[in-house]
């Protein structure tokens, strides 16, 4: 079974900056970043493919943003930039094993982590 293990979210200043990680245990396609913040569903934020492909999904986050992945390591990154007390949630790092293309839907992905808490307050 592939395990994700999301890691880097932290307390931090409005304003202030986080590099988020996701390790996967084995080989994946794409990996995919989700959030749950106060009182709204899980959203999108950006996939990458395992050839670099790309997908910012908008949202509040999409200028602030920069997703990356180490296909050596089986790590996806995200750079989150800006931050304010909106951002303050539950980012979670999801993947695919079969599948070659981005998408925004949480159903595309079988796999999941537990997520890593981001906390922006002053």
């Amino acid at each position: 079974q592939l395990q994700l293990m999301e890691s880097g979210g932290d307390l931090v200043k409005p304003g202030e900056s986080l590099r988020l990680s996701c390790r996967a245990s084995g080989d994946v396609s794409v990996m995919g970043w989700f959030r749950e913040v106060s009182g709204k569903e899980r959203e999108e934020i950006a996939c990458i493919t395992k050839s670099g492909g790309r997908a910012n999904f908008g949202g509040p986050l999409q200028d602030r943003i920069t997703i990356s992945r180490d296909n050596s390591e089986n790590t996806a990154y995200l750079q989150l930039d800006n931050l304010n007390a909106g951002d303050t949630g539950v980012y979670y790092c999801a993947a695919q094993i079969t599948t070659v293309k981005c998408s925004p839907l949480t159903a595309d992905y079988p796999h999941w982590g537990k997520g890593t808490q981001v906390t922006v307050s002053s």
